[in-house]
């Protein structure tokens, strides 16, 4: 089987090499098949032209070697590679002993001659590598090159390991899909036996997905199902990044995520009937085309719940969140609700009961019943835990992992989520968990083989919006500081007019529990921003606590300590001078989230509701209670080409005391309800935004294609933003209208994903809106991270 450097194989490029010498290949048989046995003359004669191996005189013995030619390696080495038996050789020993010299690489010529009882070896050496360069070189860095070759300076040249380093070279552009790539190994002779090695590159151009096509999909559009790979066509722009060209290895995912999208819609029979790519003469593009086979979509019939073990009620877990009926068969909803009753029989001291789903078809109807089996489990006790390939991470974040310790009962569901949690850590590239026997027949050794990847990363990022102008931002983030699973940012973000500062600790498991701890600390300041003439100075300090409290319910306390400044006001607004200088504020608050997205519940969507207050005045210059409420659902119509998205957000805060709220303590709808700009609505003094103790939102928003290729990376959107800002503590004497006045927005929106960042345009018109409100009937914004 020959290996491919560019156009040219392994043995051609070998010849390639000589030729390109003007050398002569030996034309003896042995070792005639491979580019290490053609060898290298350097243009002198032939030096092998003589037999290899001189005939041996019967009853030859060995007693000396009288070795000539090496300069550069010493007589022991060659001695070691003859290896020849003490007393009488033959033949086929010696024929032995030359192939074992001449296939080290190391000689262009090798001559065995018996001359009594001494062995005269005569040797040529290949030439040493004075210097190894790389030509023609642009998108790849010399360091990267180095990376992948073995040959280096001071090293004995080989002809073999010189086509392997083409070979690597060649393998290394194909990576970065340049199929085309070719990689030529020449040599420049100097004096005294060196030669200088040159690697001479033709990059060639990317090769990249021209198309994605799929052949049998019915339910679902090529734009749909382009939108599931990872790899993807080559549209406008994405020549500046990876995903666009072939690789085999993201061929492999591809067909799982595609498997997976099907099979979470219901769809039981679904199969890829064929995946292949082909190439362009020039081999810069591939196509790629997918055969499937959809199937008969099913949705669940009859759920039920039933025990084959005695004095244990089915009905204990009937509280188990279940697949509904008629909706979308999915092997994730039945595995879920499997993990929900073994985790309720654990709760209840039950080691060994498993459950058993079992499905009975309905071809007719389209539907699948679901009837959950209570078994006996295997009876088995876990021996000890086994912990391999961790070079950073510490064991103990490991094994924390695990509910089961050395002694415990063995169940299967237990150690599979434990598998679970490892990989959600996102420390490591591969996790396997494994059983093996143990020393007694009733334990099991419990194995978990980790491969780490990096979790540090340094960002520079940049960012444009209308409003807020362009900004910068400088990040640090490492999500297993010192190998302890703890987690540490430090980010920098700067505005036209703001500067934003803050450092995030994160202990994910407080005194070896389920317990996360937080401590955060920012400096925030502006200087007069968009539509405020005012600056403000923000330093905070804020540790929390965050437990789960159901399996999709997490609740999280927090204290909070900050000292609060607003100075320079210069316009005509009394309450905002009122509210002049340092505070002061000290609060506890807690929020709870249930959040069901990717639970697998709904392969669709999802639901989040997040309910939180503050209570400040536990301290501090000020009492007031804060609460903010916000909802959030989604799913996917018209075979998923359309999302549909539903969010109502809603805040109060409420003042105690004498003390009122302060324009940094009030809502100002910025970013909440579209089409205003900052600080564009709401109660209104002198010109100047207030702010509002209250504030509703209700939004509606869809994205759906807009008929241009997938690749290109547009979508389309529209929304309905409906709501408003009210209430003020101090109404200046009644000058200031702090009433609730509904506002309305409608707009379009148009998202395009580009290798730069995500671009967003917004056009936006007021159905209702005050006299006083400030509309932005255009938006535009663009983030991006290198």
């Amino acid at each position: 089987m020959t290996r491919n450097i560019g156009v040219t194989g392994r043995l051609g490029a070998a010849v390639a090499v000589v030729a390109l010498l003007g050398l002569t290949i030996p034309d003896y048989p042995v070792f005639a098949q491979t580019a290490e046995d053609l060898g290298l003359s350097m243009g002198l004669p032939d030096q092998q032209a003589a037999p290899p191996v001189a005939e041996v005189p019967q009853g030859f013995t060995v007693q000396s070697l009288a070795i000539s030619g090496n300069q550069l390696v010493d007589g022991a080495t060659i001695t070691a590679f003859l290896a020849l038996p003490k007393g009488e050789v033959s033949q086929g020993q010696l024929n032995d002993a030359w192939q074992r010299i001449f296939a080290s690489g190391l000689f262009r010529s090798v001559q065995l001659v018996p001359q009594g009882s001494t062995l005269r070896v005569d040797v040529i050496e290949n030439p040493m590598i004075g210097e190894v360069d790389f030509q023609g070189n642009k998108l790849v860095k010399d360091e990267e090159i180095l990376t992948v070759v073995k040959l280096a300076g001071r090293r004995i040249l080989s002809v073999a390991q010189a086509e392997a380093d083409a070979a690597a070279i060649t393998d290394l552009y194909q990576s970065k899909g340049r199929t085309a790539a070719r990689v030529t190994p020449k040599v420049i002779r100097r004096s005294g036996n060196v030669v200088d090695l040159v690697f001479e590159i033709v990059e060639g151009d990317v090769n990249e997905i021209a198309e994605i096509s799929f052949v049998g999909n019915q339910a679902f559009s090529d734009y749909r199902l382009r939108q599931i790979l990872n790899t993807k066509q080559a549209g406008i722009l994405r020549r500046l990044i990876q995903r666009d060209t072939y690789n085999e290895d993201r061929l492999e995912l591809d067909k799982q995520l595609l498997a997976d999208f099907y099979l979470s819609r219901g769809y039981m029979d679904f199969r890829i009937l064929d995946a292949s790519a082909s190439y362009a003469r020039e081999r810069d593009r591939t196509f790629l085309s997918f055969t499937i086979q959809e199937g008969q979509a099913f949705k669940i019939g009859a759920v039920t719940v039933t025990s084959e073990i005695e004095g244990l009620a089915a009905a204990d877990f009937d509280r188990a969140r279940k697949p509904r009926g008629g909706t979308a068969y999915s092997p994730n909803t039945v595995q879920n609700t499997v993990e929900a009753m073994e985790t309720i029989a654990l709760q209840n001291g039950l080691n060994f009961v498993t459950v058993d789903p079992r499905i009975t078809r309905n071809d007719a109807a389209g539907t699948v019943d679901v009837n959950f089996v209570l078994i006996k489990g295997e009876r088995a006790f876990v021996e000890r835990i086994d912990i391999e390939g961790n070079t950073t991470t510490l064991d103990q974040v490991i094994r924390r992992q695990f509910r089961t310790v050395e002694g415990d009962p063995l169940n299967r569901r237990d150690i599979a989520q434990a598998a679970e949690r490892i990989r959600a850590l996102g420390f490591f590239s591969g996790v396997a968990v494994t059983q093996q026997p143990g020393r007694a027949p009733d334990t099991a050794v419990v194995k978990v083989e980790v491969a780490e990847e990096p979790t540090g990363s340094l960002t520079l990022g940049a960012a444009y919006g209308r409003s807020s102008g362009f900004g910068l931002n400088v990040g640090f983030a490492e999500r297993n500081f010192l190998g302890r699973g703890q987690g540490l940012t430090i980010n920098i973000q700067s505005g036209a007019d703001n500067v934003d500062s803050r450092i995030d600790f994160t202990e994910p498991a407080l005194l070896g529990r389920d317990l996360s701890l937080g401590l955060s600390a920012s400096y925030n300041t502006t200087e007069h921003a968009t539509n405020a003439n005012y600056d403000t100075a923000i330093a905070s300090f804020s540790p929390s606590l965050t437990f789960p409290i159901a399996s999709t319910t997490r609740l999280r306390l927090n204290y909070r300590i900050a000292n609060e400044t607003i100075d320079n006001i210069d316009g005509a607004s009394s309450i905002l001078k009122a509210e002049e200088g340092g505070r002061w504020a000290s609060s506890l608050g807690y929020s709870l989230i249930w959040d069901t997205r990717g639970t697998g519940l709904n392969p669709k969507g999802g639901t989040l509701v997040q309910f939180g207050q503050d209570f400040t005045g536990i301290g501090g210059d000020g009492q007031s209670i804060t609460t903010n409420l916000r909802a959030l659902t989604e799913t996917k119509v018209f075979n998923d080409d359309v999302t549909l998205r539903a969010t109502f957000e809603g805040g109060v805060v409420s003042s105690l005391g004498d003390t009122g709220s302060r324009v940094i303590d009030r809502f100002s709808g910025s970013g909440k309800i579209r089409g205003f700009e900052v600080r564009g609505l709401g109660p209104v003094q002198s010109g100047e935004a207030l702010g509002g103790n209250l504030f509703a939102v209700a939004k509606l928003d869809s994205e759906f294609p807009l008929g241009l290729p997938e690749e290109y990376g547009i979508t389309g959107g529209a929304f309905v933003d409906v709501g408003s800002v009210w209430g003020l503590d101090d109404t200046g004497g009644g000058t200031v209208d702090d009433s609730f006045k509904l506002r309305s927005v409608l707009g379009l929106s148009l998202l395009w994903d580009t290798p730069i960042g995500p671009l967003r345009f917004d056009f936006t018109k007021a159905l209702k809106k005050e006299d006083s409100d400030k509309e932005q009937n255009f938006d535009f914004s663009i983030t991006t991270k290198f």
